[in-house]
């Protein structure tokens, strides 16, 4: 690795940890990078996902205090991402590369739409099953195929998340981007030790991409954290609208 393709890959890891904490989407940033260096597809995703997490930990580390009250939240929505991150490494070991292609951009585009939509699709359902009651069977069940997604290759994965979180919890957008941070650690987490124990790693980038994302990682708690609540769902609409749209056409 010389020094321009350090350099560039550790400010991809800043700019993907700063993004990954905020709203989600950083593998936008960095899986290209390293691309563009040579890197074969499944190993640059297999690196990517490895050197990624330290920064997943790092934001949700940061955003601690939005965490409090949630253990519960956490155990139980954590076991159905972990078992879908698990099951989304092992798909991407055994199926070709561009499974999910087709399927992913509608997926974060429709996620957008119920972002943007959530407070009031949320509070029609608090008005059928009482208020403030959360729906935790169909968002374990669609957080467990969403971390089957995380853990194949995840681009977009935080915007999906958010759209579920804040439809079927009615609670406050900093505390669901707070457990969101969490849950993207469980999935990406666990998919990263079975790469680690079963596929080739690239691990001089890996580290390099980890030094980038822990420190983005406390730059986008400190500044996503300090977002007003419109304000943060605009920038997940956004930057979902965007990441839909590049990968729709390629």
């Amino acid at each position: 690795m010389s020094p321009i393709e350090a350099v560039a890959i550790l400010a991809a890891g800043l700019a993907a940890g700063t993004i990954n904490t905020i709203v989600g989407s950083g593998s936008l940033i960095t899986f290209p990078t390293l691309l563009a260096f040579g890197y074969a597809p499944v190993l640059a995703n297999v690196t990517n996902t490895i050197g990624l997490v330290p920064g997943s930990l790092s934001g949700a580390i940061g955003y601690r205090k939005e965490l409090g009250g949630q253990r519960r939240r956490m155990v139980r929505l954590g076991l159905a991402a972990t078992a879908g991150g698990l099951t989304g490494a092992l798909l991407l070991l055994v199926l070709p590369a561009a499974a999910f292609q087709r399927i992913v951009p509608i997926l974060i585009l429709g996620s957008v739409v119920l972002i943007a939509i959530g407070p009031r699709l949320s509070r029609a359902m608090g008005d059928r099953r009482g208020a403030g009651q959360e729906h935790t069977v169909p968002l374990v069940i669609t957080l467990y195929l969403t971390g089957i997604y995380g853990g194949y290759f995840g681009a977009g994965q935080g915007v999906i998340m958010m759209a579920l979180l804040s439809v079927f919890l009615p609670d406050d957008l900093q505390r669901l981007n707070a457990l969101k941070n969490v849950l993207a650690v469980l999935i990406n987490g666990v998919a990263a030790i079975l790469f680690i124990l079963l596929s080739p790693v690239a691990w001089p980038v890996a580290i390099v991409l980890a030094t980038g994302a822990v420190i983005g990682g406390q730059i986008g708690a400190l500044v996503g954290r300090r977002l007003p609540a419109n304000v943060l769902r605009v920038a997940i609409i956004v930057v979902g609208t965007v990441v839909g749209v590049r990968l729709l056409i390629g």
